[in-house]
């Protein structure tokens, strides 16, 4: 049975036990190459009409990652203020990020004002908030299109039981808030869910998203949301998300669209995150105890769950290939093994009674798919101090991007410690 990270040469050859040996593990190691072909496929899902695909940061916020965003002509989504700083500092301009929150405060909706970045209002409340911050202003509202989808329910982002948008039936309220301030609403924007592979209910989204459009008035850009999913099951050669077939299907949306508005075309949008760096990163582990539990075995490692949540989380899957002396251990022969962290919780499991190949105390483990959402959702829990990231370069160069925590990091916050 085949190793996926020895089929793509995800290392480039640099072996496995000199990454941890440099840097420590749990090390997050990114591949550039898998990052940028993501990226440019992501680019390139719209070509018959103005498009621009928003890279969504949450998914991973490193710096230099950002950095490669840009370079590949991404624009980028930001949650947060901090996320918006972060990108100013990898060199986004301001009409290149798009500020997408979720109950936020007035500080952090001026601060978008200030520094001129488009913001999307997530309710009417937050609306009569920014038109209160900034009459006569620009702005782009989020629409809850009334179809969800995703892997889990807590990564289903539209329909019916979210938190999420303005429901179809409030948007006459959003005409009256804009008219109360002379507000433009110069966008709209959706976002059904994350991680799916069947385009279909993202497809009625869209489809269901141009008939909410057909409501406003001049609108300079639509913006489809994101979420195309990733094979997580690489192991078992599940199949990718069909892009081409994804792109053709969502053209012909468009193109009923542009048959009415072909004088006015709006800059139509997405926000992919997962799709552009999940399969670019990974996290070395080592593992440090092997033992049986009631005739169950049970491998210890380093990667808790304060550095990679999604399993704990969502219940999600990710593949685990075992590395002995840096090669990939053979899978032609599998054992039923629980792969655990060192968290002080019973839940701290990155799988459970999986049949993988033998592993072995001072063996590394390898969790493929975890370029999003892996360390932007890490934690300091059990005060452990987060993992260093690492980038395999496209010249096959091991370059530190994130050195990793130290205990001083952690203790800085404390004034009678720094006192």
């Amino acid at each position: 049975m085949r190793s996926y990270i020895e089929e793509c040469d995800f290392f480039k050859g640099i072996d496995p036990e000199e990454i941890a040996g440099k840097y420590g593990t749990p090390t997050y190691v990114y591949n550039e190459e898998i990052i940028r072909k993501r990226m440019r496929e992501v680019a390139n899902v719209i070509t018959k009409y103005p498009y621009r695909a928003n890279y969504s940061m949450k998914a991973n916020s490193n710096l230099t990652i950002l950095k490669i965003a840009l370079e590949e002509g991404l624009n980028a989504d930001a949650m947060s203020e901090g996320e918006m700083r972060l990108l100013i500092k990898a060199g986004f301009p301001s009409d290149r990020i798009f500020f997408v929150p979720n109950n936020v405060d007035r500080s952090e909706l001026q601060f978008a004002i200030d520094n001129g970045i488009m913001t999307s209002l997530d309710s009417l409340d937050q609306l009569d908030l920014f038109g209160r911050l900034n009459p006569g202003g620009k702005c782009s509202v989020r629409i809850n299109p009334g179809v969800g989808a995703g892997h889990h329910e807590k990564v289903v982002t539209a329909g019916k039981k979210t938190k999420f948008g303005v429901a179809e039936e409030d948007v006459d309220k959003i005409f009256e808030i804009a008219e109360k301030y002379d507000l433009k609403i110069a966008e709209i924007n959706q976002h059904v869910g994350s991680q799916y592979l069947d385009p279909e209910p993202f497809l009625a989204a869209v489809e269901n998203f141009l008939r909410i459009a057909e409501k406003f008035d001049s609108l300079e850009y639509i913006d489809f949301g994101g979420g195309y999913g990733i094979p997580y099951h690489k192991l078992d050669d599940e199949a990718r998300f069909d892009m081409a077939s994804f792109t053709e299907r969502f053209t012909a949306l468009l193109d009923v669209y542009a048959a009415k508005y072909k004088d006015r075309l709006p800059l139509f949008k997405s926000e992919p995150g997962r799709y552009c760096v999940a399969e670019g990163g990974v996290i070395l582990g080592r593992v440090h105890a092997c033992k049986q539990n009631a005739g169950k075995k049970y491998a210890g490692t380093d990667i808790g769950m304060n550095v990679l949540a999604r399993p704990t989380l969502y219940d999600s899957y990710h593949d685990i290939e075992i590395l002995h002396k840096g090669k990939a251990v053979s899978r032609d022969v599998l054992e039923e093994i629980s792969v655990s962290g060192n968290i002080c919780e019973s839940g701290d499991l990155l799988c459970k009674e999986r049949p993988l190949a033998h592993i072995e105390t001072g063996d590394l483990v390898c969790v493929l798919d975890a370029g999003a959402y892996g360390y932007s959702m890490s934690s300091s829990y059990n005060t452990r101090p987060r993992a260093a990231e690492v980038l395999i370069t496209k010249e096959g160069k091991d370059v530190l991007i994130r050195r990793r925590e130290t205990y001083d990091d952690l203790f800085a916050l404390f004034p009678e410690i720094n006192s």
